[in-house]
């Protein structure tokens, strides 16, 4: 007999609640938007230290009628690497070394902010090498100052600003592949560090090298 005072009292109340969303959502989306200029300076600052100065970078906030945990929007990284080019989603434009400083970029200012305890890279280096990877290397040692840093790499400017390297070796047991995993000391590290520069033959000037990365 009160079924439709109660769907009118139910009908209130999700209209009182809509208001309710609505306004946080205004005040999520007004901070987002007022962060968004200084993101995007931070990062392009990031990118002119990791080789590219015409580095364009923006978040885009789409706005919906749908509502999700985190609010009405879907966000978009627009990215362009060159001068005066279009910017456009990063999946669509990036090439694999612009992902992997951009993506680095991104960690790096994140990972003052997030309670994350543990990063894992894993070769977030693709694509770059030389100077560009003894920069990026950098960064992960001011990253791990914060937050413990663990890279996956095969690139000695990376492997040689670790306080700690450790070496994957596989090896066939039987029927099976198994992994295991050392600790190198510093002998070993060099040594390392010396086959990644040479390739298959360790050249004297490899394992000079290699000490000169380690000492820097």
């Amino acid at each position: 007999s009160s079924f439709d005072l109660e769907v009118k009292e139910k009908k209130i109340q999700i209209e009182h609640q809509l208001l309710r969303l609505k306004k946080s959502i205004k005040i999520l989306n007004d901070k987002r938007n007022h962060i968004l200029p200084a993101l995007k300076k931070d990062i392009e600052s990031h990118l002119v230290n990791l080789g590219m100065p015409y580095a364009n970078f923006m978040a885009a906030i789409n706005v919906s009628d749908s509502y999700h945990k985190f609010g009405n929007t879907s966000i978009s990284f627009l990215f362009s690497a060159n001068r005066g080019g279009e910017l456009l989603e990063v999946s669509k434009v990036a090439s694999g070394g612009e992902l992997s400083r951009l993506m680095l970029a991104i960690k790096y200012i994140s990972a003052t902010l997030s309670e994350v305890d543990i990063l894992v890279f894993d070769e977030i280096d693709i694509g770059v090498s030389g100077e560009i990877a003894a920069l990026m290397g950098k960064m992960m040692q001011e990253i791990s100052k914060s937050t413990q840093l663990i890279a996956i790499s095969h690139l000695p400017q990376i492997a040689s600003k670790a306080d700690e390297h450790l070496k994957v070796v596989k090896s066939v047991i039987g029927i099976e592949t198994v992994s295991n995993v050392k600790n190198l000391d510093k002998q070993a590290r060099i040594e390392e560090i010396a086959k990644l520069l040479s390739g298959k033959e360790v050249t004297s000037e490899a394992f000079e090298n290699a000490r000169v990365l380690l000492s820097q």
